[in-house]
């Protein structure tokens, strides 16, 4: 992360074999970077910006910032890089300051950009209703196995019950679709520094 205000940078390692993905903010765009491939984006031709927590196989703890702009590919910065063959290292303070600065930009260049966090409706609501639907599947069970005197099955369903409860609640809690302003980012969408 560069301390020059005029010129923040951002890198993150996507996956373990491929090119870092790099950016820039540079006055009223976002340079990007990644192997042979980059470009810049005036940030006035933002028309979406959308916030959201997906956690990972190997970093639970992942938060990903995604942009629209015309002309341009989706840009996807997330908090967490591959370090090595089993471990990602997570950005936490980097990706907040430097997600924070360009909402800041964008407001700043009068984008006609939309602010959306969590999951697109679509997305979120049918996953939503599994959810809820496997977690009374689930109590259904334990309540059936104790019923019948099983107490081992009982508690081991009961076990994955709590863990579903718990990561699923987590994701889920984080990831309702609404709107926010550039100026009061969610704050369960951004890492705690």
């Amino acid at each position: 992360m560069s301390a020059d205000a005029d010129n923040l940078a951002y890198a993150y390692r996507p996956s373990l074999l491929g090119a870092p993905m790099e950016f820039r903010l540079t006055g009223d765009a976002i340079a990007w970077s990644s192997g042979q491939r980059s470009g810049e984006v005036p940030l006035r031709n933002a028309r979406l910006v959308r916030m959201s927590f997906k956690p990972a196989t190997m970093q639970p703890h992942r938060f990903v910032t995604e942009l629209w702009a015309d002309g341009a590919p989706r840009l996807e910065i997330v908090s967490s890089s591959w370090k090595s063959l089993t471990e990602q290292e997570r950005l936490d303070a980097r990706y907040t300051a430097f997600v924070t600065e360009l909402h800041r930009r964008i407001a700043l260049a009068a984008a006609p950009a939309r602010f959306e966090q969590g999951k697109h409706p679509l997305l979120f609501w049918p996953g939503l209703v599994f959810f809820v639907l496997t977690a009374l599947a689930m109590a259904v069970v334990v309540t059936r196995a104790l019923q019948i005197h099983s107490i081992g099955v009982a508690a081991f369903i009961a076990g994955l019950l709590a863990l579903l409860l718990w990561q699923g609640g987590n994701f889920f809690r984080r990831n309702k679709p609404g709107r926010y302003r550039p100026d009061a980012l969610p704050p369960e969408l951004l890492p705690k520094v």
